[in-house]
């Protein structure tokens, strides 16, 4: 969107950003894959930013994947998360 405010908007503009904005919740809640222009793989959808790391870092955390759920499962108790309800 341009340097417009909401009220300099139509209805019909106005309703093209809601369904605009309304896309882009709903593709938050799914995780898409990206090269990078460096040519790393880019993760979206797990925060604000894309988790990114090139090809052997992301061959070594898969490999340790394991150790990693281990790791998070003994120390849930310290962990947080976003949703409280989750714990």
């Amino acid at each position: 969107m341009s340097n417009e405010t909401n009220s300099n908007l139509t209805p019909e503009q106005m309703a093209a950003r809601i369904a605009e904005l309304e896309g882009r919740l709903a593709k938050g809640t799914s995780l898409s894959f990206k090269v990078s222009e460096k040519g790393a793989v880019s993760v979206y959808g797990l925060g604000r930013f894309p988790v990114t790391l090139y090809l052997e870092q992301w061959d070594a955390l898969l490999t340790h994947g394991a150790e990693l759920r281990e790791f998070i499962e003994a120390n849930k108790p310290r962990l947080k998360t976003k949703d409280p309800s989750k714990k």
